[in-house]
């Protein structure tokens, strides 16, 4: 199965769970001429992109109260921008870490398509969304000990594991660029995203620009130690010059056409 293929069916089925309000993977798995699993995976990357619900045997319309409202349609779409420039960056084969956060998760229904991936991360909802990819990278979790401020896993006994492999690249989030400093963040546990920094070749910042230039008190990750920072065009020029005179490769993601984000 092509990944066209596979956008083409799921954006198929999630037309289909509109216009009937609700659809069962039996159903679904012989109209599409596919597996169980397949359709299994296909419900829930749609249902992580707020197309639908899942229920017991299949899969509902979202109700209207859960409709998404334009604004945040906006944000999606700026996340979806970044986190397409960032997937452009992973080759084939590739060690990478994908730290928790919306914008860093946004990017792995674009991993589809890359063959021998090793992937860590410290985030269950990561993990879980890696697991339905159909090209199943391998999988490492940190461990450690759960945060519900993140919803991670933070701690020594995730820094450790992570010092045990050597990694090509790093992907992480940030609440805030000080554009000074470095990012920071509203949690006061950094540390395991020093590690994290630590053990890979490059380090590369998703950020959101309306982010850019707010400044909180927890300093996470020094310029010293960012290589590449990826946002969206709408970051002012004087920012821009800020942060690449910090020797830091900075990529304002062009904005995606319709037909692009409906894939």
């Amino acid at each position: 199965m092509t990944k066209r293929n596979t956008q083409q069916r799921r954006h198929a089925i999630a037309t289909l769970v509109q216009e009937r309000g609700e659809v069962s993977v039996d159903e679904l798995t012989r109209r599409f001429a596919t597996s169980e699993v397949t359709i299994r995976k296909d419900l829930a990357l749609l249902e992580t992109g707020g197309l639908l619900l899942r229920r017991y045997g299949g899969a509902v319309a979202l109700p209207s109260e859960m409709a998404v409202e334009p604004e945040v349609g906006q944000v999606s779409d700026r996340k979806l921008d970044i986190a397409r420039a960032a997937a452009e960056r992973i080759r084939d084969h590739n060690r990478i870490i994908i730290d928790s956060g919306t914008t860093t998760s946004s990017m792995i229904p674009l991993l589809g398509s890359k063959r021998g991936l090793v992937v860590m991360t410290n985030s269950l909802n990561v993990a879980a969304a890696l697991r339905e990819l159909e090209n199943e990278p391998t999988l490492l979790m940190t461990g450690g000990t759960w945060d519900p401020h993140s919803e991670s896993f933070q701690g020594q006994v995730a820094e450790q594991v992570l010092r045990s492999y050597d990694f090509d690249q790093l992907f992480v989030g940030a609440d805030g660029i000080d554009l000074e400093r470095g990012t920071t963040t509203f949690n006061e546990l950094v540390g395991l995203s020093r590690v994290m920094a630590e053990v890979a070749r490059e380090v590369i910042v998703m950020v959101e620009s309306d982010k850019i230039g707010r400044r909180i008190p927890n300093l996470e990750l020094p310029w010293h130690t960012i290589h590449t920072l990826i946002t969206d065009e709408a970051l002012p020029a004087e920012s821009r010059d800020i942060i690449q005179a910090k020797g830091v490769t900075l990529i304002c993601a062009p904005a995606g056409n319709d037909s692009a984000r409906r894939k």
